[in-house]
C-alpha cells in the first residue's frame, strides 16, 4: 500500500482503506435500508385486524347459530319442543360475547 511513517497515503493517491470503507458502508447502509423498509401490503384485506374482525364476525353469527342447531336436535329427540332451544341458543350467545371480548383483549398491530 504505499505508505510513509505517517500511516498517511502518499500525495495524490487515494488511500485504498478509505475506498474499501466507503464500499463497506454504502453496502450495509443498502442492508439497514431494506431491513427496516415498511412492508408493502398488495392485498387490502389481509393483516391482524382484517384477522380479527373476521374471527369476531364468526364469533356473532357461529355460535348463536350452533347452539340453535343443537338446541333443536336436543328438542327433536328429548320431545321439549322449544326448551332445549332457547337454553342452547342463550348459551350460544354467552358463548359469542365471551369470544368477542377475548379477541377484544388482542392486540392488532
Amino acid at each position: 500500500m504505499g505508505t510513509d511513517d505517517t500511516g498517511q497515503a502518499p500525495e495524490g493517491d487515494e488511500d485504498p482503506r478509505l475506498t474499501s470503507l466507503e464500499e463497506r458502508l454504502r453496502k450495509a447502509h443498502h442492508s439497514e435500508a431494506e431491513r427496516t423498509a415498511p412492508k408493502t401490503v398488495r392485498n387490502v384485506f389481509t393483516g391482524k385486524g382484517v384477522s380479527q374482525g373476521n374471527r369476531a364476525l364468526s364469533a356473532i353469527i357461529g355460535t348463536p347459530l350452533g347452539g340453535l342447531i343443537v338446541g333443536f336436535a336436543l328438542d327433536e329427540l328429548l320431545n321439549t319442543r322449544p326448551r332445549a332451544m332457547l337454553v342452547m341458543l342463550f348459551l350460544g350467545i354467552v358463548a359469542g360475547m365471551v369470544q368477542i371480548w377475548r379477541i377484544s383483549k388482542e392486540r392488532a398491530e
